[in-house]
């Protein structure tokens, strides 16, 4: 969006050229770009359009709009990929959590895609310079694997699949409580939460969404289940499996770093927050994908270990 100001000139003001009233006033503005605003008409003196020599006098209202600049271009930078399979249409990575996937406000470098940009000569073009080979996403604390577009061709029909809903991606989460059913099925429509625009949430008015699961290993107050998307929305699985009332352990977002089941004793406190120190992020990971390869037809299926903070909880409850 572009950044709006409105200034009233003070009163007992001399009299002085507008474009050097703005440079004074707005923050970090030269005169070339002020007296550029000026002729493009979006400087208004009292609503009208006036040139850079325009005296301003005490009471005049003066409205600014400078159009929000383009983000910087993604820069390559040498930071390492776990790499399973890379040919001329295609490269399938395991990424890391902590890693966002592309660059956007306030992560313009350490992405996926600045990692991916130093490794690769070229990468689709499809999506903005801030996104270039991007056909899909992951959160940035969700780990896992992900299929990247080398080719607009590549890219074409991989997204094609991703609409299609043929892309075959299994999760694994570590979560909160007792299932009564070791599978089932969460079908719950899916908005912008009214509360918090940062935030996801259930909302009659939202997108269809549904998610499978099934109940891999039961741990007294948490479980290891596997996850099948049928659509996919915006933090679906983590929105679904709290509204369950079995969020992802150690997700900040969706109440995953509270005790929400069983009591919540001293030694009960103690055992859980021993394992969030081994979690600090929700306790997702994308382990399976498979999809048609785009040029040669071939099924290609790739799967991946469980990342080691979710190891390291696996192997506390299960001692």
């Amino acid at each position: 969006m572009p950044h709006e100001i409105e200034i009233i000139v003070p009163p007992g003001k001399k009299k002085e050229r507008l474009d050097v009233f703005l440079t004074h006033h707005v923050q970090n503005a030269t005169r070339n770009k002020v007296q550029r605003a000026i002729e493009q008409g979006q400087v208004l003196v009292n609503g009208e359009s006036v040139r850079s020599s325009h005296q301003v006098v005490s009471g005049e209202i003066i409205h600014v709009t400078f159009p929000k600049p383009p983000p910087p271009k993604a820069v390559a930078e040498n930071i390492p990929l776990d790499i399973l399979h890379e040919d001329e249409d295609v490269i399938v990575v395991n990424k890391p959590a902590g890693m966002v996937t592309h660059p956007a406000y306030g992560n313009y470098r350490g992405t996926l895609v600045n990692a991916l940009l130093y490794h690769c000569n070229h990468l689709s073009t499809l999506h903005d310079d801030q996104r270039p080979g991007i056909v899909h996403r992951l959160d940035k604390d969700t780990s896992g694997l992900m299929v990247i577009a080398k080719t607009d061709h590549a890219h074409t029909r991989l997204a094609k699949q991703f609409a299609l809903r043929t892309i075959a991606r299994e999760y694994q989460a570590i979560v909160w409580g007792v299932f009564t059913s070791r599978n089932g099925v969460i079908e719950a429509h899916l908005g912008r939460s009214k509360s918090d625009r940062k935030k996801m949430a259930v909302v009659p008015e939202g997108k269809r969404a549904v998610t499978e699961y099934e109940v891999l290993q039961q741990f007294g107050y948490l479980a290891l289940v596997r996850l099948k998307l049928q659509t996919g929305r915006t933090h679906q699985i983590r929105v679904h499996l709290a509204h369950i009332n079995h969020p992802v352990f150690g997700d900040p977002t969706y109440n995953g770093r509270h005790i929400v089941w069983g009591p919540a004793t001293q030694a009960r406190k103690a055992e859980v927050q021993n394992l969030l120190d081994l979690m600090p992020r929700q306790a997702l990971h994308a382990k399976t994908i498979g999809f048609v390869h785009p040029s040669s037809g071939k099924n290609m299926q790739f799967d991946s270990e469980l990342p080691a903070d979710m190891q390291a909880v696996l192997g506390k409850l299960s001692s």
